[in-house]
C-alpha cells in the first residue's frame, strides 16, 4: 500500500493528463457502483433489505430470488441472499452510535458470528418461510459460521449444508500480513492504526482504482500490492476487472477486528477476542480468559474447497481443522489456489461454483 501510495503521489506531482504513467484504460462502470446496481446492470432482479441486529447494528442484505428471465439462460435460478457483517461499506449504522464513535467499533468477528449471522439468517427464514438455508462463506465468512453454528445449536437446525470456501479457523502457519501484525504491541497498533475503523473503503481506494490502477503499464504494480495479503495468481486474475475490485476492497472493519486475528496469529488457538485482562475478560465471559471456540460442536454437513497456496488460509491449518468437523461431506483441495482466488479466479466457476450448485441440486431430490 505504501508503493501505491508513492506512485499516487507521482501521479499528482506529475499530472494524471500527462500520459506519463501510459494510457488510461476503459474503465468499468461498476467500480463506481453499488450492490443493487451491480445486480441489475448484470440484468439480474435485486431486492435490497434492512437487518437490524440485538444489538443495533444495520446491515444492508441484497436478495436475487430468481434468475435472469431472458430466454437461453443458463442460470440456476436459485434464491440467493448476500449479507454483510458490521463496519464494511454497507454495514456502518447503528441504532444507538454513531459511526465516528469508538463504541461503534468495539467488536470483532465475534459479535459477527454471535449478532449479524443470526439476524440475517433469521430475518431470510421468516421472509421466505423457508425452513433450512444453504449457507456459503469465504474466508471470515467462515469463521463466523464456525463459531456461529457451534454456539447456537438452533441457528445451526436451520443451515442445511454449509459450504466453506478458503476456511479460516485457527492461524497459527498463516504466512499472510496478519503474520507480520502480531509483532506489533496492542499499544502501539492502536497509535498507529487508531481505535476505530481499520483499512475503510474511501477516497483513495476510488483514486487508485480510476486513476492508478487503470492505467496499463501499473496493473501488475496495483495486483501484486493488492493481493500481498493473500496472495497472487496472476494467470487465474482478469486484470481488466482490477478497477472494480480494488473500488470495492478492502471494505472496511475495526481496529479491534485486526487486533482479534493478530491474538490469534500469536496463540495459534480459535478462541473469543482477548479483552486484555483477567477483569475485564470476567466482565465480558465471566472468566479470567477467553473461550476456545469447539468446532466439534459443530454438526451442520460441510463442504469444504481449499488452496494449495493459500497465505491466509494456510494448508497446515485447514489440515488441523478437518479433522475436528464431526459432519464433513466434502473436500477439495485446489492445488494451484490463493485465497482470492476462489471469488476472482477466471475458473472459480468450473473449480467450485459449479460443485455447489450440484450439490445443492442433488440434496433437493
Amino acid at each position: 500500500m505504501w508503493l501505491l501510495l508513492t506512485m499516487a503521489s507521482l501521479i499528482s506531482v506529475l499530472g494524471s493528463t500527462h500520459g506519463f504513467f501510459g494510457k488510461l484504460n476503459p474503465g468499468s462502470p461498476e467500480a463506481t457502483m453499488n450492490i443493487s446496481q451491480m445486480i441489475t446492470y448484470w440484468g439480474y432482479p435485486n431486492e435490497e433489505y434492512e437487518v437490524v441486529t440485538e444489538d443495533g447494528y444495520i446491515l444492508e442484505v441484497n436478495r436475487i430470488p430468481y434468475g435472469k428471465n431472458n430466454s437461453g439462460n443458463t442460470d440456476a435460478g436459485y434464491d440467493v441472499w448476500l449479507g454483510n457483517s458490521r463496519g464494511n461499506t454497507w454495514a456502518r449504522r447503528n441504532l444507538y452510535y454513531s459511526p465516528d464513535s469508538v463504541e461503534f467499533w468495539a467488536f470483532s468477528f465475534d459479535e459477527m458470528a454471535k449478532y449479524d449471522l443470526p439476524a440475517t439468517i433469521d430475518f431470510i427464514i421468516k421472509k421466505t418461510g423457508q425452513k433450512q438455508l444453504h449457507y456459503v462463506g469465504h474466508s471470515q465468512g467462515t469463521t463466523i459460521g464456525f463459531i456461529a453454528f457451534s454456539t447456537n445449536p438452533s441457528l445451526a437446525k436451520r443451515i442445511k449444508t454449509f459450504y466453506a470456501l478458503a476456511p479460516v479457523a485457527t492461524v497459527k502457519y498463516t504466512e499472510s500480513l496478519i503474520n507480520k501484525l502480531r509483532f506489533v504491541p496492542e499499544f502501539l497498533f492502536k497509535i498507529i492504526f487508531g481505535n476505530k475503523m481499520f483499512l475503510p473503503h474511501n477516497f483513495f481506494d476510488q483514486f487508485l482504482a480510476t486513476e492508478v490502477c487503470s492505467r496499463q503499464t501499473l496493473n501488475l504494480l496495483c495486483s501484486n500490492a493488492l493481493f500481498i495479503i493473500c496472495g497472487f495468481d496472476s494467470k487465474n486474475f482478469n486484470a481488466s476487472r482490477l478497477d472494480v475490485y480494488v473500488s470495492h476492497n478492502p471494505a472496511g472493519t475495526s481496529v479491534q477486528n485486526m487486533l482479534h486475528w493478530t491474538q490469534a496469529v500469536k496463540s495459534g488457538e480459535f478462541q473469543a477476542y482477548d479483552w486484555g485482562s483477567p477483569v475485564q475478560n470476567r466482565m465480558h465471559y465471566n472468566q479470567s480468559q477467553p473461550p476456545y471456540y469447539n468446532v466439534t460442536a459443530m454438526t451442520v454437513p460441510i463442504a469444504v474447497w481449499s488452496g494449495g497456496k493459500d497465505l491466509l488460509a494456510d494448508p497446515q491449518d485447514v489440515g488441523l481443522l478437518l479433522p475436528k468437523l464431526p459432519n464433513l461431506t466434502y473436500h477439495k483441495e485446489i492445488p494451484f489456489y490463493n485465497h482470492l482466488d476462489f471469488i476472482w479466479a477466471m475458473d472459480a466457476p468450473q473449480e467450485v461454483y459449479n460443485e455447489i450448485v450440484s450439490m445443492i441440486s442433488e440434496d433437493k431430490k
